[in-house]
């Protein structure tokens, strides 16, 4: 059985500039789908291509197995949510959230029924009769996202549209966000470059870069299992370090950094002794300490800087000539001191290969 939404080949060139490059992808009814990386990576041009304002130069976008190519945007029944909201500053907030409705011939009395609804459910009740000018960045925000809802579309596009607001106004659209898709169960694409919100709001990531799909999965499939060097180091913070492949059954590898170390012996990453490879470890994996840990792998480090962020500190040292970074718990940082050497440490598991 076809996904949803299908994605097939896509290509888009740009005169001689590649912006994307065969990018393949199936999207599931009521999925909420994030597209991130850096700025340029081919994610906003993905959705572009999907809303019909960008052609592709080759491929196809299918929903609920109807092609989409020669339709125009209007025609594709998709609600868009950008930045910068785009609401009429003339028109009261029911207004704005009536105008798709009037588009599509409903009556005026009707639609503004149907807009009111849609103000409530996105927590506006009581601003009906407002104009945009008179309401917060996140009021205008959720008047647009009304917007684009009213008219029960196939599918939602949401382009960096918490991009404007400040951190905890944005902490907070972002739970609004989700408990209203998951309420209606429309399938959600929400574009950003902010790793955070993609992790914290996503049924499944699509890391870009350079115009490709670096790799597609579920929050914890990318953060716990980056398949490239590229998403390990774009989703969260990563220490990767060169090493080659010792012994395969035993699960072991080689670095001039740390010698001898385990991996994960569940990793199904497919390597043969004396491949080149990275170790991904992260931060927060790794136990900081005075003395050698039994049991774990332990490397003496140097501690060049630590910085506090009241709850979490992020300690960074130097292995050789190699810069390490840790993580540890706010109260747990007051054992060592800048300057100072301390003992790392950390379990096989906490190891992951990455050989692309």
């Amino acid at each position: 059985m076809s996904s949803y939404l299908q994605l097939s080949g896509i290509n888009k060139t740009f005169d001689q500039f590649v912006a994307l490059d065969s990018v393949d992808l199936q999207i599931e009814k009521g999925e909420f789908v994030t597209f991130l990386g850096p700025s340029g990576s081919g994610k906003t041009t993905t959705l572009m291509i999907i809303a019909g304002f960008e052609k592709a130069t080759r491929g196809t976008v299918e929903i609920g197995g109807a092609s989409l190519s020669g339709l125009a945007p209007h025609e594709r029944n998709i609600g868009i949510v950008f930045q910068n909201y785009a609401l009429f500053p003339h028109k009261t907030a029911e207004d704005n959230v009536y105008f798709p409705l009037q588009m599509r011939g409903v009556k005026r009395a009707e639609g503004l029924a149907k807009a009111r609804e849609m103000l409530e459910l996105v927590g506006l009740q009581g601003f009906s009769h407002r104009y945009p000018k008179e309401l917060s960045g996140g009021q205008q925000q959720r008047v647009a996202l009304a917007r684009a809802l009213v008219f029960e579309p196939s599918l939602l596009l949401l382009d960096e549209p918490l991009g404007a607001l400040d951190k905890n106004l944005r902490e907070q659209m972002q739970i609004e966000i989700k408990r209203i898709q998951k309420q209606l169960g429309v399938t959600t694409i929400f574009v950003t470059h902010d790793q955070t919100e993609a992790m914290s709001m996503s049924d499944r990531i699509v890391v870009f870069e350079k115009g490709k799909i670096q790799q597609a999965g579920t929050p914890l499939d990318i953060y716990h299992r980056p398949e490239t060097t590229f998403v390990a180091g774009f989703i969260g913070e990563s220490n990767l370090i060169p090493a080659r492949i010792t012994d395969v059954s035993a699960g072991t590898a080689t670095s001039d950094v740390l010698g001898v170390c385990a991996y994960a012996a569940d990793d199904q990453v497919d390597v043969t002794a004396g491949q080149n490879v990275t170790l991904l470890i992260r931060p927060e994996h790794i136990k900081l300490s005075r003395k050698a840990v039994e049991g774990r792998k332990n490397v003496s480090m140097d501690v060049e800087t630590i910085v506090n962020y009241g709850d979490n500190a992020l300690v960074i040292g130097r292995v050789g000539g190699f810069s390490m970074r840790v993580r540890v718990l706010g109260a747990d940082v007051v054992i060592i001191k800048e300057g100072e050497v301390c003992n790392i440490s950390w379990l096989p598991e906490s190891v992951f290969v990455i050989d692309r």
